[in-house]
């Protein structure tokens, strides 16, 4: 157990880190690059990379695959299957890199037709996605070694990797911005190191688990597995790109490029939640699955249950930050003058946001269960439907508009479909859910918003350093709370969940990922 228990601790904190360092160099980074570059080649440069972000779609579920059969075949130690499936991945990850690079080479032919781009930009713009490209089609056939870091649970290999580009990154780009380089110096630096961190992977994969390279171990048989597998993830992959991709794609086209960064400005500080969420959550897939093997519906119940508390406790608070001193925090970030425009893209999409992460065990509880099909659908006509929404209401209300396109099927989805469906196939009543889930940690962000709204009429933040010390208040109390509640054994404690009169205590063994962990013998 002990053993186990440093293994998931050493994962989750290297991802936390990693998460942290991420987001400072992000909030340092992203307002730097926009002061220096402009509003105009700033919006290029999201619109670009957001462009490219459509590119996961031709993973067609190959790493999820990869993730689930290193593990299965490892367990088994049967390598054999192993080279089977890591050379046909491959295989096909280098089928997809050449479609990748077919793709960026008819863009770039294309790209000021599809742009509102002025004449100057256009170069600029065609080099740097082919730039972005070219290294998106590189990384298809690297990231077979990722997948096979994750299958081996080695999360900290890739955490620790992510850092260290990390570092150089804004090391390189202050460095180069400074001596008055541009654009696309900032794109070579940008994609150039994640490469170079994908090369160390692939040394560190392949001597963890030394598998063989050939044609002959190119077959149909561990295609038919990667396929059977990844259908279903596939669709949740194409739903995610319509969801978080579309809306600069959309701003570029029916308004301008610069009105980007305004966008980016309210909408960005939501994505930093999510890839906090998302560090947090990836934990729960393997821990579902193991559960749900070895037929213990109660405890994948507290899981599920636990697992979403958690990312409540991490979620509320920041959302009653964002709505109370949201403007305070654009100014601070990235200037005064986005915040007109900026704050209410925050407002739009806070809610919806909100709701989404706060259940984001739900969806990784399915996903080791595998019970993510109907998930997978609902996802999809969510993306096609926000889709078609942005490109109606961006034209008669602008960035906040194209927002609006996003937060309305996303609301639906988790309030209308999730709950009930996730409840459904783990035996739980939602109302039991709602409360066990989320009843706690609502309570606690009541101070913090009582702190924060006195700290507000006390002052208004106009900088980082005033910013930092309503903040340092509010998480002072928020802190408190939440330590009371974890000492007396609130935060952890999960009533009845099936049968009348059954108490489900909270584990002794409870790790630092905030999720109890599975016996070994599971």
């Amino acid at each position: 157990m002990r053993k186990l228990e440093l293994h998931i601790l050493k994962n989750v904190g290297s991802s936390w880190f990693s998460l942290a360092v991420n987001v400072l160099v992000g909030i340092f980074l992203s307002p730097f690059i926009l002061h220096r570059l402009g509003d105009t080649a700033f919006g290029i440069w999201v619109l670009i990379f957001s462009f490219t972000g459509y590119y996961g779609i031709f993973d067609f579920g190959i790493r999820s695959s990869i993730i689930r059969y290193v593990s299965k075949y490892t367990a088994t130690r049967d390598l054999e299957e192993v080279s089977g499936l890591i050379n046909t991945a491959m295989f096909s990850y280098s089928c997809v890199g050449v479609l990748s690079m077919l793709v960026t080479i008819v863009a770039c032919l294309y790209v000021d037709r599809f742009f509102h781009l002025t004449a100057g930009l256009q170069s600029s713009a065609r080099w740097l996605l082919f730039v972005v490209g070219s290294s998106v089609a590189l990384g298809f056939p690297l990231g077979v070694f990722g997948g096979m870091l994750e299958g081996l649970q080695k999360f900290y290999i890739l955490n620790w990797t992510n850092i260290a580009a990390s570092i150089f990154r804004v090391i390189l780009i202050v460095f180069y911005l400074n001596r008055g380089y541009g654009l696309l110096t900032v794109a070579l630096i940008t994609v150039g190191l994640p490469l170079v961190a994908s090369i160390v992977r692939a040394a560190v994969a392949l001597h963890a688990l030394p598998v063989r390279f050939s044609w002959k171990y190119v077959n149909r048989e561990s295609l038919h597995h990667m396929a059977n597998y990844s259908g279903a993830t596939f669709m949740i992959i194409v739903a995610s790109r319509l969801r978080f991709k579309t809306d600069a794609i959309v701003i570029g086209k029916f308004v301008s490029a610069a009105a980007i960064s305004y966008f980016y400005a309210g909408s960005r500080l939501i994505d930093y939640t999510g890839e906090l969420i998302t560090s947090f959550a990836q934990i729960l897939v393997p821990m579902s699955s193991q559960t749900d093997a070895a037929g213990q519906p109660d405890r994948l119940r507290k899981i599920f249950i636990l697992g979403n508390r958690f990312c409540a406790f991490i979620v509320m608070p920041i959302a009653v930050i964002f709505v109370i001193l949201g403007k305070s925090i654009i100014e601070a970030w990235v200037g005064k003058r986005y915040v007109a425009l900026g704050y209410p893209v925050l407002m739009t999409l806070i809610f919806p946001y909100t709701i989404m992460q706060i259940q984001g065990a739900s969806s990784r509880v399915l996903l080791g269960i595998s019970k993510h099909k109907k998930l997978a659908t609902v996802a999809l006509i969510e993306g096609l439907s926000n889709l078609v929404l942005s490109i109606v209401l961006v034209r008669p209300y602008g960035i906040v508009g194209d927002a609006m396109g996003t937060a309305i099927p996303m609301a639906c989805t988790y309030i209308f479909f999730l709950p009930h469906h996730a409840c459904s196939r783990l035996g739980l009543r939602v109302s039991t859910f709602l409360r066990h889930a989320y009843l706690l940690p609502l309570a606690l962000c009541a101070p913090l918003a009582a702190t924060l709204l006195l700290m507000r009429r006390w002052f208004i933040a106009h900088n980082y350093r005033q910013l930092a010390l309503q903040l340092f208040a509010g998480f002072a109390v928020y802190g408190a709370f939440f330590l009371w509640s974890y000492l007396s054994g609130g935060a952890l404690h999960v009533g009845n969940l099936s049968s009348p009169g059954a108490k489900l205590s909270p584990d002794p063994q409870f790790v630092a990922s905030g999720i109890e962990t599975v016996p070994d013998d599971v």
